[in-house]
């Protein structure tokens, strides 16, 4: 059949079984949205920056496993969304961005609101197309949403001219896409995964270090299997929190700069690491001459290109995680000795209990780390948790009780302020029926505190927990700690009236000073069923401990504050 190109997209959009697109019309994409108008297929969100609409189709993919879908127009209108692109391709989200552009008769020429958006997008994205003729479109749509979902997920940029949008061609959408130069490797080598599980029955001091690729692959079921058979001692990265549960006995916590001790420790003196869909980032690794130095290292990743990219890994394995660790449980469930790592785990307790995770809490003041505990109980696994960057995100991170994979979303790889209201936003459209909270600090909550509006006109009921210290508080913590308490620009004692400003959008506010006035207005929120923030004054000298500094080894923890 014949279409124009922005009906074509719409096709494709309902091919792809896509629920809902957030979005910003403007110039270049007034064909897009004069379709988008007719249609009634999946829900457009309407956001108040290109920004949030890119973190909103990215907390939309976290929650929902789905690709997300963000509609921009061209110049700023891209520009704009180029964060939460970049934010989406550092944790590997799955998502398609449609860009307006100017006509193909203009391109080149400095055009009003004309941006080379393609070669912008090319350092943020998995792939990116500029279309050039209405012929190619079909065929770019559903190679977009196979390459995004695919693999290493990732962000794939469709950069759509207006004549194009405009322009009449043959629909035939392809059914299925094979590309010659892309073929990912899902099954594992079954030699390697041979010797990998034979590493794993000799190893003494084996520990799981398991990553976001894990939630990427649905792998929790096979990774509880492999950890019920063996009982070998796991931590989790950041992008990894909720994969076994707060209640998996395995479990030492958070590795990393604000892991916990025992899981630190543990990475440090293990003599074999299985690497589950981890990228070994810095802030996990600390100082690389110094990790894990005594360890043999078991890889199994999606992407052949991270594997020894940053550490010399011993047992490579390119392959879909669960899939990988489906055949070594198979390989290990008959004759498998748990008792060979008893010592092992009997010294990581010592560790836990010489330095547990805890806090000093107080009926003075709101500590956030009391906060987050008690947002746990209330909601009782019930409820999406996002974050922004800062103290809050590791607080958070430390001592929430994640129960699930996909619960906690938040920016890893890019640390994006402002990223979490309009994930959360995304999130709670992903799946209406949950709670969507957005724990937040009282800078980041600024960054995109216009999405308030959108969550109130759209009916996106995301509740807001600011922890307002009046700082910048992790910025502050390390010119705490690093340079002699310089506080440079980290100073927010300035700050509007947040409930003034969430009323003005249309929402509820609560001012929570104590530990009773905070739980009553979290219930409150809860019940009212309304976009909601609640700004909750915290201990404003609080730190995130334990804390390994830039560039340390890991087993070199600050574990107690100079304040």
């Amino acid at each position: 059949m014949e279409l124009n190109g922005s009906l074509m997209l719409m096709h494709a959009l309902k091919n792809e079984g896509v629920k809902v697109v957030f979005g910003y019309p403007g110039g270049a994409a007034l064909n897009i949205y004069d379709e988008i108008y007719k249609q009634d297929f999946f829900r457009h969100v309407l956001v108040r920056h290109e920004q949030a609409a890119v973190h909103a189709a990215d907390g939309y993919a976290r929650a929902s496993g789905e690709v997300g879908v963000a509609i921009v127009t061209s110049g700023p209108g891209f520009t704009n969304a180029v964060t939460g692109i970049a934010t989406a391709y550092m944790d590997s989200i799955p998502l398609v961005i449609i860009s307006g552009q100017v006509p193909t008769t203009l391109i080149g020429t400095d055009a009003f609101q004309e941006i080379d958006a393609v070669g912008i997008s090319r350092p943020c994205t998995k792939h990116n197309y500029l279309v050039k003729d209405i012929q190619s479109l079909p065929r770019i749509l559903k190679e977009a949403f196979f390459i995004a979902r695919s693999g290493r997920p990732g962000p794939v940029h469709i950069d759509l001219p207006k004549d194009i949008s405009a322009t009449i061609g043959e629909f035939d959408y392809p059914q299925t896409i094979s590309l010659e130069t892309y073929k990912p490797t899902y099954k594992g080598n079954a030699r390697q995964i041979q010797k990998a599980a034979t590493a794993i029955k000799e190893s003494k001091r084996p520990l799981l270090y398991i990553g976001g690729g894990s939630i990427s692959s649905n792998a929790r079921d096979s990774i509880l299997k492999l950890c019920e058979i063996t009982k070998i001692p796991a931590i989790e990265t950041l992008m990894a929190r909720g994969v076994l549960g707060s209640d998996c006995e395995n479990l030492l916590g958070m590795v990393g700069m604000h892991g916990s001790y025992v899981a630190n420790m543990a990475m440090s003196e293990a003599d074999l690491l299985i690497a589950l869909g981890a990228r070994f980032d810095d802030r996990v690794t600390g100082k690389l001459s110094e990790f894990a130095k005594g360890a043999d290292i078991i890889h199994i990743d999606i992407d052949p290109s991270s594997i020894s990219k940053i550490v010399q890994v011993d047992y490579p394995i390119v392959g879909d995680v669960s899939s990988v660790v489906c055949e070594i449980v198979e390989l290990l469930k008959d004759n498998y000795n748990c008792e060979i790592h008893k010592t092992w785990r009997d010294s990581l307790k010592k560790y836990n209990a010489l330095h547990p995770l805890s806090f000093k809490d107080s009926n003075e003041v709101l500590k956030p780390q009391w906060v987050i505990q008690k947002v746990g109980e209330i909601v009782s696994k019930n409820a999406f948790i996002s974050t922004d960057v800062g103290q809050h995100q590791m607080w958070c991170a430390q001592f929430y009780p994640f129960s699930s994979p996909r619960e906690f979303i938040t920016s890893g790889g890019l640390g994006t302020m402002g990223f979490g209201l309009p994930a959360a936003m995304g999130a709670k459209c992903a799946n209406p029926s949950k709670i969507s909270i957005n724990i937040s600090g009282d800078g980041s909550i600024l960054m995109n505190i216009q999405e308030l509006l959108t969550c109130v006109v759209e009916n996106i009921p995301v509740i807001n927990i600011v922890l307002n210290n009046n700082y910048l508080g992790m910025v502050r913590q390390w010119q705490s700690f690093f340079y002699d308490e310089r506080f440079s620009n980290t100073n927010l004692e300035i700050q509007p009236d947040f409930v003034k400003l969430v009323e003005s959008f249309g929402g509820v506010g609560y001012v929570c000073e104590d530990k009773d006035s905070f739980e009553k207005a979290l219930k409150d929120a809860i019940s009212q069923n309304k976009v909601a923030l609640l700004d909750v004054r915290i201990d404003r000298m609080e730190n995130v401990l334990p804390m390994v500094p830039t560039g340390g080894a890991l087993f070199n923890m600050i574990l107690e504050s100079k304040e």
